[in-house]
């Protein structure tokens, strides 16, 4: 008699972390992993832009009347390391991995921030302020392409926003605890000099903590099945490529806004409180450095409590359309600093406000765009054109924002900044009846049955 037929056994559920749907291979503790990494880039890179004033000042002895352009040349320096290495980790990440282009990024980090409060010179302090910028280009680039392996396609949006809320961690941690190291330590009885470095020691040693954890945490699989041997140079030109896709067009744009917004508030936010505080208040630099804190924790707060509700919206009303609406609502925010004339005035609280709704926006919904739109052999690759767009914007604000900074108005870099948000809005409402997404972001599974598209193929129509 022959025996009945057992039931196919029932696939495993895929993880979830957070609530999150995970990617076929991935763990809980890579997804925490990834997390905890997203706290530490932007505590990193929020943390040395705010305290440059304070070194320009303590260690250089320049005058608050000249650090605005002495700042737009720092920044100059670091974004041109961005754009001249920003597609090539993209395309390392795509043939060695993800992990150990992170790890050293944090690295080199720490090595620049080591380095950092001993120059004795303005050009020593650029030529160490390049070195913090080979890491910050590797953990830049890293991070949205590690958000978008980890989460199955339907949560991408969702992952953003949980990693913006992270972001945003990250961001109040640095302005209310590291920020105010120096000043906190002058207090115990350190002189200027000597409690800058240590305050910078006591960062880079955090973070040489944190690169041994994720050494361990990070998934070790290479999402991408590029062949090993294929040049990196034709990598990050396939990353180019993806841009003649407009879905991809639009996350480059939106990128190029983003990350400008990003260094708005931790640079030009900042040094517009700093010297308001100093110079119109009569205020200690290691107090006004110490409140322009205050005023970015406003900015960051904001943010943190907005990423998850972009995540969402990202989630629900198509990827392009959260884009479109994040880029319009970035470019009326930072154009509103123009009506602010005390920033520390309480005018100011609803502007940082709005600017801190404007600036996570665009970077929670521009990743899962590209995400979508991207193919998954070059999804490194576009992730680091993706960032040297970013760059591109960052440099632009730098050199324009701070020349207008010092012979203007502080509120000036924020007025460039409005401007760009709008212009890429409007080119978004442009492209957006030509964007058709790559993959099935309906699909919740990680693991798809026979018959169903696979990632990076069109959507049957």
């Amino acid at each position: 008699m022959p025996e009945p037929e057992l039931p196919p056994a029932a696939e495993p559920k895929p993880p979830k972390y957070a609530g999150l749907v995970l990617a076929e291979g991935i763990t809980r503790a890579n997804m925490a992993a990834c997390f905890l990494a997203s706290f530490a880039v932007i505590a990193t890179l929020t943390f040395v832009p705010a305290v440059t004033p304070y070194l320009l000042t303590e260690l250089l002895g320049y005058s608050e009347d000249d650090r605005g352009s002495v700042i737009g040349w720092l920044n100059v320096a670091a974004e041109i390391v961005l754009l001249s290495t920003m597609a090539f980790y993209g395309a390392l990440a795509d043939r060695i991995g993800r992990r150990p282009v992170m790890v050293a990024g944090f690295v080199v980090c720490a090595a620049g921030l080591l380095l950092m409060p001993f120059a004795g010179h303005v050009g020593v302090l650029v030529v160490f302020r390049v070195v913090f910028a080979f890491g910050a280009a590797a953990l830049t680039g890293m991070l949205s392409t590690v958000i978008a392996d980890y989460a199955a396609p339907a949560f991408r949006g969702r992952a953003s926003g949980l990693n913006g809320i992270m972001n945003g961690l990250g961001a109040v941690c640095s302005v209310l605890l590291l920020v105010r190291l120096p000043a906190a330590l002058e207090k115990a009885g350190l002189g200027p000099v000597a409690a800058a470095r240590l305050a910078f020691a006591v960062v880079a040693a955090l973070i040489l903590m944190l690169a041994a954890v994720l050494a361990r945490r990070l998934s070790a699989q290479r999402i991408s099945s590029v062949d090993k041997r294929i040049p990196l140079a034709t990598l990050a030109r396939e990353g180019v490529r993806a841009g003649r896709d407009p879905g991809v067009a639009l996350a480059y744009a939106a990128a190029f806004v983003s990350r400008a917004d990003l260094a708005i508030v931790g640079s030009f936010l900042a040094l517009w409180v700093s010297d308001h505080a100093e110079q119109v208040r009569g205020m200690s630099s290691a107090d006004a450095v110490a409140r322009a804190g205050l005023v970015v924790a406003i900015a960051q707060t904001a943010a943190l409590l907005g990423a998850p509700v972009f995540g969402r919206i990202s989630d629900r009303i198509g990827r392009q359309d959260a884009v479109i609406l994040a880029l319009g609502l970035s470019g009326t925010a930072y154009s509103s600093a123009l009506l602010v004339d005390d920033p520390l005035g309480a005018g100011m609280v609803p502007v940082a406000i709005a600017i801190g709704f404007g600036e996570v926006a665009g970077i929670t919904s521009s990743g899962p765009l590209l995400a979508q739109q991207a193919p998954r052999d070059v999804r490194g690759s576009a992730y680091g054109v993706f960032a040297f767009c970013g760059s591109a914007g960052i440099l632009i604000v730098s050199l324009v924002g701070g020349y207008l900074y010092d012979h203007w108005r502080p509120a000036a870099p924020f007025a460039v900044v409005g401007a760009m948000g709008i212009a890429s809005c409007a080119f978004g409402i442009a492209v957006r009846h030509r964007i058709e997404p790559r993959e099935d972001t309906a699909v919740a599974a990680v693991r798809p049955v026979e018959g169903d598209p696979v990632e990076g193929d069109p959507v049957p129509k």
